[in-house]
This record gives C-alpha cells, structure tokens and sequence, in this order.
C-alpha cells in the first residue's frame, strides 16, 4: 500500500531493517515510517490520530487518493476545499489496517 501511495509523492523506500520501512523523497528527512509499538502492545489505529501528505498541486492531493482507494483504502472525504476558503484543499482516506490519512494542498 505504502509503496505506491507514496510513490506519487516521489517517495520510496530509504530505510528497512527488521520491523521498521521509512520512506522518503530524495536524500531528504523521512516522509512517514512504520514501525511495531514500542510498548509490545498491539497496534491499535489511534482515535483523533491522523497522518497529512502535503502535495505539490490540487491535481496530486486528488491522485494520491484515487490511488489510496484503488489499493484498497476506505474513502474518508473526497478531495475538495476545507474548512470555507479555497485554500486548504484536501482528500482523507483510511489505509488497509483503519489509519486516516490525508493528501492537501495550501495555496
């Protein structure tokens, strides 16, 4: 899921070693990484915890979640302005285990 979703960000994997993947665009800091809970706990989708994708234009923010939902995600609000301006444009989404993402776009 992850590899391709954020693929149309520009990123891929930069780090995996057992129980850990970060990816990132270029040579910059990671874009987002998963990793099992430190407490040994089960991982559980976290209420009012949500993961946001900046994208570079309207048009990606509306890519990355068709590409969310054709890999299986749950739409959580199809890509459209927020919050009464137009300029916070936004698309949520919940990933295959029930996480919340969002792609937006500010300008």
């Amino acid at each position: 899921f992850y590899d391709e979703l954020l693929a149309e960000l520009g990123g891929k994997r930069a780090m995996e070693v057992d129980g850990f993947i970060a990816w990132a665009a270029g040579s910059g800091p990671p874009m987002v990484a998963i990793t099992p809970p430190y407490d040994k706990k089960p991982a559980t989708v976290g209420n009012g915890v949500m993961v946001a994708l900046m994208a570079s234009s309207k048009e990606q923010v509306d890519a990355i979640h068709a590409k969310a939902l054709a890999l299986g995600g749950k739409d959580e609000g199809a890509p459209g302005f927020r919050g009464g301006d137009e300029s916070f444009y936004a698309g949520y989404f919940r990933d295959l285990d029930g996480n919340k993402l969002n792609a937006f776009f500010l300008g």
